[in-house]
C-alpha cells in the first residue's frame, strides 16, 4: 500500500501570555525513516503562535500529517450545545472557531482572554482565582472535572487523564491552548484540512491536521501514564525506537515539550496508515462536525 502522507509535523502548543512560548515545540520527520528533528523559526529563538500559523500557511512540507497538540472543540454532546441555555451557542465547530476569533480579534498573540472574560460565557468556564461558573457542570452528576467531548472519554479509557476543555486552571489544564488553538483554526479555514471537522473521510493528496494527545504516544512508546514525560536523551532515543525510529543521538536533559513533539511525530508515522484510528466506531458525523476528535483516540 502506497503511504498517504510523505511527511509527519508534530506540534506542542501552548496558551500561555505573551508574544513568544517557550512550551511551543515542532518536531518533523518524513516516510522515509530519518530521525525526528525539531524545527526552529527563523530567528531562533521561541516560537510565537503567529510564527505556527505562517509555518502552516506557506511552508508547510508536501502531503503533511500535521499533529497539533489540543483539544479542537469544545463538548457539545453532553447538553445538545457548546452553551447550553445560550441562545447565540454556535452550531459546529467551525462557528465556535469564528465566534472564538471575533471576540477575541483585540487580543494579541492569538489570545482568548476575552472569550473567556465575556460576561455571557464565563458562567461556563473554570477561571484562576476560585472563578468557577455556574454551568461549568451542567449538573449535579457531571464529572467532577468539567464537561468532556467524547473524544476525551475515549482518551481515558486508553489510559489517559483528560480534562475539560472549559477548565482553565492547574499545570495540566488544556483549556487555554485549545481556545487559541481554535482561533488558529479558524484563521487557516480552507487553506489545511481540519480531520474530522472537515469530513471523516481525508483528501486523496495534501496535508491534513489532527488534534493530538502527546500522552497516546508516550504509551504506545511503552511509557506508564504517570511517567510520559520524558525529559532526558537517552530515555527519549529509548522510546523511539519503541515506535520503530531511529534515535535521535540527543543527550542530557531536555525539555518535556520538545519530547513530546519528537516522540509524537514518529508516533503519527508510525500509525499514518492505520484505517481504524481514521475511523473510530463512535465518530458520527454530529460527533466529527461539533466536537472533532483525537487521532489515536480508539
Amino acid at each position: 500500500m502506497t503511504p498517504r502522507f510523505a511527511n509527519f509535523l508534530a506540534i506542542d502548543w501552548s496558551g500561555a501570555v505573551g508574544p513568544r512560548q517557550p512550551g511551543i515545540a515542532l518536531a518533523q520527520c518524513s516516510i522515509e525513516g530519518d530521525a525526528p528533528r525539531l524545527l526552529t523559526p527563523p530567528d531562533h529563538r521561541h516560537w510565537s503562535r503567529e510564527m505556527v500559523l505562517r509555518h502552516l500557511r506557506h511552508d508547510l512540507s508536501a502531503d503533511t500529517l500535521v499533529g497539533i497538540d489540543l483539544g479542537i472543540s469544545l463538548p457539545f454532546a453532553d447538553g445538545g450545545a457548546f452553551f447550553p441555555g445560550w441562545e447565540p451557542s454556535p452550531a459546529d465547530a467551525p462557528a465556535l472557531w469564528a465566534l472564538i476569533d471575533a471576540i477575541c480579534a483585540g487580543d494579541p498573540n492569538l489570545g482568548a482572554g476575552s472569550f473567556v472574560d465575556h460576561p455571557d460565557l464565563s458562567p461556563y468556564f473554570r477561571r484562576h482565582g476560585g472563578r468557577e461558573g455556574d454551568r461549568f457542570h451542567l449538573s449535579a452528576t457531571a464529572h467532577r472535572r468539567g464537561r468532556f467531548r467524547v473524544t476525551e472519554t475515549a482518551q481515558e479509557r486508553a489510559g489517559c487523564k483528560p480534562y475539560s476543555n472549559f477548565n482553565l486552571v492547574g499545570a495540566a489544564q488544556v483549556g487555554k491552548s485549545s481556545l487559541t488553538g481554535m482561533r488558529l483554526l479558524h484563521q487557516l479555514r480552507s487553506q489545511v484540512f481540519v480531520w474530522p471537522v472537515d469530513g471523516r473521510d481525508i483528501p486523496a493528496s495534501g496535508s491534513v491536521v489532527v488534534e493530538i494527545y502527546t500522552a497516546i504516544a508516550a504509551l504506545a512508546a511503552s511509557r506508564r501514564a504517570g511517567r510520559s514525560k520524558i525529559r532526558d536523551g537517552a530515555d527519549l532515543d529509548a522510546a523511539l525506537v519503541q515506535l520503530g525510529s531511529p534515535p535521535t543521538g540527543l543527550s542530557g536533559p531536555l525539555d518535556d515539550h520538545s519530547t513530546d513533539a519528537l516522540l509524537t511525530a514518529a508516533w503519527l508515522r508510525r500509525h499514518a496508515d492505520d484505517k481504524a484510528l481514521w475511523h473510530p466506531p463512535e465518530l458520527t458525523e454530529k460527533i466529527a462536525l461539533t466536537e472533532g476528535w483525537t487521532f489515536g483516540a480508539a
